[in-house]
C-alpha cells in the first residue's frame, strides 16, 4: 500500500507530544520558500505570503499556534530595522522559523545580524548574495541539542542547480512539546 502521508511531508511520523516542522528555502526564481508547522503551511506560495528576502513565522511554543508571519525584502528598501523589531517583538516561549527566497543578505544590516545571532544563528554572517538559508530558533527556552537548526547553501556559478541561483535547502524534524 502507499505510505500514509505524514505531517509536513515527513517520511516518518513525529513521536507523540512533538511538533512536526519543515523549513524550505527558495530555489531559483520560481521555487518559493515554504514553512510548514504541524502540517499547516505558515508561509508559502499557496498561502500567498512569501516574497523575496527573509520570510519569518513566529509560533507560540506552548499552544502551537502561529502568532505572526512576515517577509522582509533584503534586496530593495530599508527593511533590516523593521525585521529586527519584528524578531525582537516575538514573545518569550516562541519558535521562530526563518527562510530566504532569492536574496536575503544585500541590505541585511548589523542590528539584524546581531538579533539573529542572539537567537543562536551561526551562519547569518556567512550569507552572501542569493544564499539559500533556513533557521529555526527558540526564544525564552532551549531547544534539545540534537535538533538541526540551520543550513546555508551559497550561490556558486559552478554548482548552481538553476542558472545563477543555488538550490533550495531544507531542515525538518520534530520539536518536543514543553510542559503547558
Amino acid at each position: 500500500p502507499a505510505p500514509k502521508r505524514q505531517k509536513c511531508d515527513h517520511w516518518t511520523p513525529c513521536p507523540p507530544n512533538t511538533y512536526a516542522y519543515r523549513l524550505l528555502s527558495g530555489g531559483g526564481r520560481d521555487k518559493y520558500a515554504k514553512i510548514c508547522f504541524e502540517d499547516e503551511v505558515l508561509i508559502g506560495e499557496k498561502t500567498g505570503n512569501v516574497a523575496r528576502g527573509i520570510n519569518i513565522a513566529i509560533v507560540n511554543y506552548v499552544t502551537g499556534k502561529v502568532t505572526a508571519t512576515q517577509y522582509f525584502d533584503m534586496y530593495e528598501g530599508d527593511n533590516s530595522g523593521p525585521m529586527t523589531n519584528f524578531i525582537q517583538s516575538a514573545p518569550s516561549k516562541s519558535l521562530l522559523f526563518m527562510v530566504t527566497h532569492d536574496d536575503g543578505s544585500s541590505r541585511l544590516k548589523e542590528d539584524a545580524k546581531r538579533a539573529i545571532e542572539a537567537l543562536g544563528s551561526k551562519e547569518i554572517r556567512n550569507m552572501r548574495f542569493r544564499s539559500s538559508w533556513v533557521f529555526l530558533a527558540a526564544k525564552g527556552f532551549e531547544l534539545p541539542a540534537g535538533i538541526q537548526r540551520e543550513k546555508v547553501n551559497h550561490s556558486d556559478n559552478v554548482k548552481n542547480r538553476y542558472s545563477g541561483w543555488p538550490a533550495e535547502i531544507q531542515v525538518e524534524g520534530c520539536i518536543p512539546k514543553g510542559p503547558s
